[in-house]
């Protein structure tokens, strides 16, 4: 039978097709654009027949109502990286939570989840029935299909292919095919503010010709990306392609055969680039490998982090207690970085943080408050920056790391935190 004959015999509505789902199922949904929202919302509709269904995601696109607590014991929902949609749902106790570096993140699909049901959106086929898994897809959907014995695929024509290994998925490999043309969702950035410019302008002297790129998402990274136009011949390796990356390319800075990501995400004008096949896109488990990344000279890693007490300790992912995100890949960077022959790893941050009631707290601390998570230990980290200055603390000692990152605290609690320091025995008072 060809693949067309195939394709006409899986081809059913997506009513039909969740059908397919079992009690005890475990699907794995797949990230943000590739998250297949007919076939999620058709399921949805089948809650109070289902039993112990688990869904695994990372960061959706939607608010999905399986997150909600009236579905738990019916669809129960996993994220190994949470966005605002896992936040919206999290004190209703349905979505749990598993923070585990990107790198690693394929084999939870086997041995932690023992996921059974590939559950995401592809591509047309092209002439040899071949679908795409699409600009974000390939990062993680093959090692997904790799571990399940039940596929449910939902075309949609703007997914398109991309150039990559193992980036597709062929027709007779599929259980059921659904279809649903509709835009890719957009992750909108927040916009360049003064701050970042600042913060920004410490690091970008820093970055050469020549110079592999890992910038994540936000106003910081940006700052820099945004910054570099009279760069030449940088390359790039990152888990993921933003729009600033995507404008550097049109610019001539970043040379279109030394890019490899694991995920394009943003606007059009990222998924477009992922679709035009200038990127090499790979599963997330070899892009962010440490010692692959790491294997390439000036790899220069940027990302943002939340807190940093005055050992170094970095936190990423949380406010005190409540998850706000996740690893994500900030730790395999950061170890990249360290193992490249000239290579450099920024965490960003600014100073302060404003609280509802308008008072300011100092983002640099003696201690993480209670429940604040360590996503990067301080035996791992290079440079801390803010607004104020650049902290290097890469292998040293104590006292000296509270020095430097007190030096680029906000003006108003440098004091404060010179005594703290001091108290505590982390550095001496003659010194200070």
């Amino acid at each position: 039978m060809s693949w067309k004959e195939e394709y006409e015999k899986k081809l059913m509505d997506v009513k039909e097709a969740v059908k397919l789902i079992k009690d005890g199922d475990v699907l794995w949904v797949g990230t943000y654009c590739n998250n297949p929202i007919q076939m999620i919302e058709a399921l949805e509709e089948r809650k109070d027949e289902l039993h112990n269904v688990t869904i695994v995601n990372n960061l959706a696109c939607q608010p999905f109502r399986y997150m909600s607590g009236e579905f738990k014991g019916h669809i129960n929902a996993h994220s190994i990286f949470w966005g605002p949609c896992e936040r919206k749902y999290a004190k209703e106790g349905n979505v749990a939570v598993n923070s585990v570096h990107f790198s690693q993140s394929g084999s939870t699909f086997n041995d932690i989840y023992h996921v059974n049901t590939l559950f995401v959106e592809v591509s047309e086929p092209d002439e040899e029935g071949n679908m795409s898994y699409g600009p974000i897809g390939v990062a993680w959907d093959g090692r997904a299909a790799q571990c399940a014995t039940k596929k449910i695929v939902q075309i949609n024509k703007y997914q398109g292919h991309v150039r990559g290994v193992d980036s597709t998925i062929n027709v007779k490999d599929v259980d059921a095919i659904c279809r649903f043309d509709h835009p890719l969702p957009e992750l909108k950035q927040p916009p360049v503010s003064e701050t970042d410019k600042k913060i920004a302008s410490y690091i970008v002297p820093n970055i050469t010709d020549g110079s592999i790129l890992q910038v994540g998402l936000g106003g910081i990274a940006n700052a820099v990306a945004y910054s570099l136009e009279d760069r030449k011949h940088l390359g790039v390796h990152t888990e993921m392609l933003t729009d600033s990356m995507a404008y550097l390319y049109k610019k001539g800075v970043i040379d279109g055969d030394n890019v490899i990501a694991g995920f394009g995400l943003g606007s059009n004008e990222v998924y477009d680039w992922c679709k035009s096949g200038v990127p090499e896109l790979r599963d997330i488990g070899y892009v962010n490998n440490p010692f692959v990344a790491g294997s390439k000279d000036k790899f220069i890693s940027i990302n943002s982090c939340l807190m940093v007490d005055l050992t170094g300790q970095v936190c990423s992912e949380s406010i005190g207690h409540m998850q706000f995100s996740c690893t994500g890949g900030q730790l395999d960077y950061v170890l990249a970085a360290s193992i490249s022959k000239g290579g450099q790893s920024y965490l960003c941050l600014k100073s302060t943080l404003t609280k509802k009631d308008g008072t300011k707290q100092s983002n640099i601390v003696l201690n993480l408050p209670e429940g604040e998570v360590v996503t990067t230990p301080r035996s791992c980290v290079m440079y801390i920056v803010t607004e104020y200055g650049i902290a290097d603390l890469y292998n040293k000692p104590v006292k000296e790391r509270a020095k430097a990152l007190i030096a680029i605290a906000h003006p108003d609690f440098r004091e404060e935190l010179k005594q703290q320091a001091v108290r505590a025995g982390l550095v001496p008072g003659d010194e200070i």
